[in-house]
């Protein structure tokens, strides 16, 4: 078997153990529950620390001494113009 195939089997395992995984979790219902939870809690951390990050970004940005309103572009960190 060539190192092709190989990886072919095995991208074809994993994406049937994927499938039957998905659906015993969608046909039980504590398990369906279980990821609902999960999920909600994965998004309830991670969309708040990226709104954070972006705010964070924003706010530093903002402070950066502007060169725009005299017409001229801002230099990036570390060069002259």
């Amino acid at each position: 078997m060539t190192d092709s195939d190989a990886r072919t089997v095995a991208n074809v395992v994993l994406v049937s153990a994927g499938i039957a995984a998905a659906y015993v979790v969608i046909t039980t219902p504590p398990l369906r529950r279980l990821a609902a939870n999960g999920i909600r809690w994965w998004l309830g951390a991670a969309v708040p620390a990226y709104l954070t990050a972006q705010v964070v970004d924003a706010w530093a940005q903002s402070a950066r001494p502007s060169d725009i309103s005299q017409g001229r572009p801002v230099p990036a960190e570390g060069r002259t113009p």
